[in-house]
């Protein structure tokens, strides 16, 4: 009889043991307790030739590291963004109620589903050698990305 408890205790040593390696590569090797956020870069590209021809607005392009239902887009100047959350910002989108996903987005374009925040407004030209921050939101989760035009 001693061996038959000797053996259940073995049992249980082992499968607490496993539950508890288990728990700590969850914990640690997995993103299932990390908040969720959006990775955005930004690139600088003459990729529209015949529609920045005349115009002054940057071929400023911007990404996601996945498609995503955007909620809301705020494009504002990061100096005064930093003493006061509230500035005006330069380009605000919002959701209307169900947006397109995306991938890619030009600055000022237009996104199905995304509206002005202030409605008629268009986003106001961006100045070379200031830093700006993209806010970008999809429900919960948000990004953010300082960016400059050179």
């Amino acid at each position: 009889m001693t061996t038959t408890k000797t053996t259940d205790k073995r049992t249980w040593l082992l499968l607490s043991a496993a539950a508890v390696l288990a728990a700590i590569f969850i914990i640690f090797f997995t993103n299932w307790f990390q908040p969720k956020t959006i990775k955005v870069f930004h690139s600088n590209r003459n990729l529209r030739p015949r529609l920045a021809q005349g115009t002054s607005a940057p071929n400023l392009i911007f990404g996601l590291n996945h498609s995503l239902r955007l909620t809301a887009i705020k494009v504002v100047p990061l100096a005064e963004y930093q003493t006061n959350e509230h500035v005006f910002p330069l380009w605000h989108l919002i959701s209307e109620s169900n947006s397109a996903p995306v991938r890619f987005f030009f600055y000022d374009q237009h996104i199905r589903g995304l509206k002005p925040a202030v409605p008629g407004n268009r986003a106001k030209p961006l100045a070379t050698n200031v830093t700006y921050r993209i806010i970008v939101e999809a429900g919960k989760i948000t990004g953010e990305h300082d960016f400059e035009i050179k």
